[in-house]
């Protein structure tokens, strides 16, 4: 006999009259309890039979689905908080009107070990809205510069930069002639010329009435009229927050080189030049029927070669005084 897994306890009717339990024997219901009592029933575990409808199990019944509430909670979105930049030339001095460029890059490179500026203006005194987080900014004002980490919580913030800078406009003279643009450049060193080490360069070849910002302290200024040997040399000083000008004065003058078959005949062609000192050092070779020359006052020995001859002459440079050095080509 196979013995079956029990599914529960069937509680006796308080009407019920016990009856002994001998062999054999299976205790019946009382006659005035109904047989279709509704108290606790087995679960039968046996198939039902065939053409038979299997009884519902008993047990928990199907899910039913709750619909959700109409009030949907969704993750909050962190709001962009506003960062307001702005610049001056010290704790003491007025405000950077123009010619900022702000740049704002984050803490941390990104997957390539680069740092790219997530937001880039060029107004004096931007407003930023940038996600929570912190950043660095930098601000660009011509060779001067700043940077500072800034955090961006939940208020707006506003930082202001110390930028002590000032400019400098520089132009070149012979006596109180002007010299024209694009005959004079400027080359721009950190310190003074008389301080000892290298110097380090911070700008070149600076055009006439360009203002160059820099920041303050002292500059050396070298002054290149022409490409020969017309240089001068100068210190300045910056203050911050002001326009500087300078004013070089060279001693030179523009030569004109001219190769002649006889006095005052036509130049000659493809003539290749040679400027010394008198001492024998080059100081300019070129090659032309005209060549113009800037030279420093002082003396000079031109040498001419033109189809297999040679010749040459002796010269003065004359502050302010331009003029054509003339050569008779020897037979």
């Amino acid at each position: 006999m196979s013995s079956l897994p029990f599914g529960g306890l069937v509680a006796p009717s308080p009407n019920q009259k016990s009856l002994p339990a001998g062999p054999g024997m299976v205790p019946r219901p009382s006659r005035d309890v109904p047989t279709s009592a509704t108290g606790p029933q087995l679960q039968s575990l046996a198939p039902p039979p065939p053409g038979t409808t299997a009884p519902m199990p008993l047990g928990p019944g199907p899910a039913i689905p709750v619909s959700p509430s109409t009030a949907s909670i969704s993750p909050a979105v962190p709001k962009d908080v506003p960062l307001t930049l702005a610049a001056r030339y010290g704790r003491e001095t007025a405000p950077v009107n123009g010619g900022i460029v702000w740049r704002v890059y984050p803490v941390r490179p990104d997957i390539t070990g680069s740092f790219r500026p997530v937001r880039e203006d060029r107004t004096p005194t931007p407003t930023l809205a940038l996600p929570p987080g912190d950043y660095v900014v930098h601000a660009a004002f011509g060779l001067a510069s700043a940077a500072k980490t800034v955090s961006l919580r939940n208020e707006p913030v506003r930082e202001v930069f110390d930028l002590p800078a000032g400019g400098l406009r520089i132009e070149g003279r012979v006596g109180d002639v002007r010299i024209p643009h694009g005959q004079i450049a400027f080359d721009i060193f950190r310190g003074s010329q008389f301080e000892e080490g290298e110097k380090r360069q911070i700008a070149a070849g600076v055009a006439t009435g360009d203002v160059v910002i820099v920041p303050e302290g002292t500059y050396h200024i070298v002054s290149n009229y022409g490409d020969s040997n017309a240089v001068v040399r100068s210190d300045i000083k910056v203050q911050p927050g002001k326009l500087t000008d300078v004013t070089v004065t060279h001693r030179a003058a523009v030569i004109t080189l001219k190769l002649v078959g006889e006095r005052g005949g036509e130049a000659l062609a493809n003539t290749s030049w040679t400027v010394l000192t008198p001492g024998g050092d080059v100081i300019k070779e070129t090659i032309g029927a005209f060549p113009r020359v800037v030279l420093a006052e002082g003396e000079y020995r031109a040498i001419a070669r033109n189809d297999g001859r040679t010749s040459e002459r002796e010269f003065k440079v004359i502050t302010g005084v331009d003029g054509e050095i003339e050569l008779l080509s020897r037979r």
